[in-house]
């Protein structure tokens, strides 16, 4: 229920009071409902084991999410830049939010202030880089900060995906992937001798470059899609 000088917070149809500022009041409100859902509900295995707190862990919500964990927890701790509709809109799914708990939800987030509010640039290889890249055949691919192809010489396309389209990189909705390339395709996955070891490099490379950029839309779907897709990463 309103009350006057407090805030109305919508927990399983729950009103509770708050008067705290946005970002502490998103935080309490993730905590909360996240300690409201049980592993089992989502198929997390755990064995028996006795918990120190309710509910679903931190890391646990972010992988359902598709999101980072270190993004997770900085929305939780009220120390994040702004998260992104797609951000919210995974979060949602993984809490298991109705269509007032979700509403809600967005209100909060809509209360914190980012310290900028620009997305990413698109990323593109200048023409200086296109034809360096075709001087130096020792070097065939460049890559973007999401692991995308943004371009690659003859060597580099038959020897990563020669399968694939030759001018894929040239279309950014269509771009190879190197993570995706790396856990998802059997071809590209049996170019290396160490495979657990390049896909750990990856994971870390992803894990440092979703912590720079958490407002990344496609990052974050990338992430989402691989924890689904990829046993291999989700346990990495």
């Amino acid at each position: 229920m309103p009350i006057p000088g407090g805030e109305r917070l919508c927990v399983a149809g729950r009103h509770i009071l708050g008067a705290m500022n946005g970002t502490s009041q998103l935080g309490d409100f993730l905590r909360m409902r996240r300690s409201q859902l049980r592993p089992e509900e989502a198929g997390v295995p755990t064995y028996g084991e006795r918990r120190r707190v309710p509910g679903r862990r931190r890391e646990e919500l972010a992988l359902l999410a598709g999101v980072s964990a270190s993004s997770y927890a900085r929305l939780e701790q009220g120390h994040s830049l702004g998260a992104s509709p797609e951000v919210l809109d995974a979060i949602a799914r993984a809490l298991q939010l109705d269509e007032s708990e979700c509403r809600h939800l967005y209100d909060l987030a809509r209360r914190t202030k980012p310290r900028s509010g620009r997305r990413p640039a698109p990323e593109r290889v200048t023409e200086a880089t296109a034809q360096l890249l075709e001087a130096l055949g020792d070097v065939p691919i460049v890559i973007g900060r999401r692991s995308d192809v943004l371009a690659w010489n003859r060597l580099g396309h038959a020897l990563f995906a020669g399968h694939l389209d030759p001018d894929a990189p040239d279309v950014p909705a269509e771009r190879p992937n190197m993570a995706r390339l790396v856990f998802l395709d059997a071809h590209t996955r049996s170019l290396y001798a160490d495979w657990p070891g390049k896909a750990m490099a990856v994971v870390g490379n992803l894990r440092l470059v979703a912590t720079q950029y958490p407002q990344d839309a496609a990052l974050h779907r990338l992430l989402g899609e691989l924890s689904a897709k990829s046993e291999d990463f989700a346990s990495m």
